[in-house]
């Protein structure tokens, strides 16, 4: 069975690393003033934050039409894939998976598998990458759809926002949530449950929640299993460069790299936000 690996955008691959493990990608969309543009196609994130900050309304977001997931499939058909699995952004925060879904009774000659990662950005990456790997290896569908379930439980992401009031109004944290946190000027810890973005705790800095962010993979780390780390940023490369620097030295057996916060996750998150997942190696 030949089975084709989809992801959406906000998994933040890059186009060559797609391109290189035949990953195939479903933007979903920024609404800047009155333009829709497609990230990863339309627009990239090195550009989008520059244009944001000049504009006097927050973007919107929205999430892949179900004809965009149809096309794809047809043209899977032609290439002559008999299965396609999907691994998408968390369905507690866009509706991206259950399209998925619904695309795949439209199409004949494909069976269809979506995935829901339950997270998003680089740690959803992980699902995608070792999908990728166990397709190229001939694994059926079922057996990649078991071992990205299995992977559930090693991958870990915690982030930290500049303003709690882009999560607010974008509808992915709790109104209450936010305003304690402008209240207190914390910087309170997020991470995902239950599909959903929640505090993990509430941190009176950024320089702190880091800090709390490093002890927490210490303790996978003294575990003495292989792990691989990233760092997520909106906008702030150096600070994750400085911020890698000092992780590395501190967890060298680790295998850590740098990704970031594209148009739409960056949407809710805001400029400035940083974040750090890992998972077990599968070395």
């Amino acid at each position: 069975m030949k089975t084709a690996i989809i992801t959406d955008s906000t998994s933040y691959l890059p186009k060559k690393l797609r391109d290189q493990l035949h990953i195939h990608m479903i933007p979903l969309s920024v609404v800047i003033g009155q333009e829709t543009y497609r990230e990863e196609v339309d627009v990239k994130a090195e550009d989008f934050y520059g244009v944001v900050r000049t504009e006097a309304k927050l973007p919107t977001t929205t999430q892949p039409p179900i004809g965009e997931f149809v096309k794809l499939y047809e043209q899977l058909v032609e290439e002559g894939y008999d299965a396609a699995v999907g691994i998408y952004l968390s369905s507690g925060i866009s509706g991206t998976y259950q399209t998925s879904l619904a695309a795949g009774g439209l199409v004949d000659g494909l069976t269809v598998y979506s995935f829901d990662s339950e997270i998003s950005c680089a740690p959803q990456g992980f699902y995608v990458l070792r999908a990728a790997e166990l397709a190229a290896e001939g694994k059926a569908p079922d057996e990649i759809m078991q071992e990205l379930e299995a992977m559930r439980s090693s991958i870990r992401a915690y982030f930290v926002v500049d303003d709690l009031n882009h999560l607010k109004r974008g509808g992915r944290l709790s109104g209450a949530q936010a305003l304690i946190g402008g209240l207190l000027q914390v910087k309170p810890l997020l991470h995902f449950v239950d599909k959903v973005i929640v505090p993990f705790e509430k941190i009176r800095t950024s320089k702190k929640a880091l800090k709390r962010v490093a002890d927490l993979f210490a303790e996978d780390y003294e575990r003495g299993e292989p792990l691989e780390g990233v760092i997520i940023h909106a906008n702030r490369e150096q600070e994750a460069r400085r911020w890698m620097e000092e992780l590395q030295e501190r967890f060298p057996h680790a295998k850590l790299s740098i990704s970031y916060f594209g148009p739409v996750i960056g949407t809710h998150l805001g400029e400035g936000a940083l974040g750090f997942g890992w998972v077990k190696r599968q070395d």
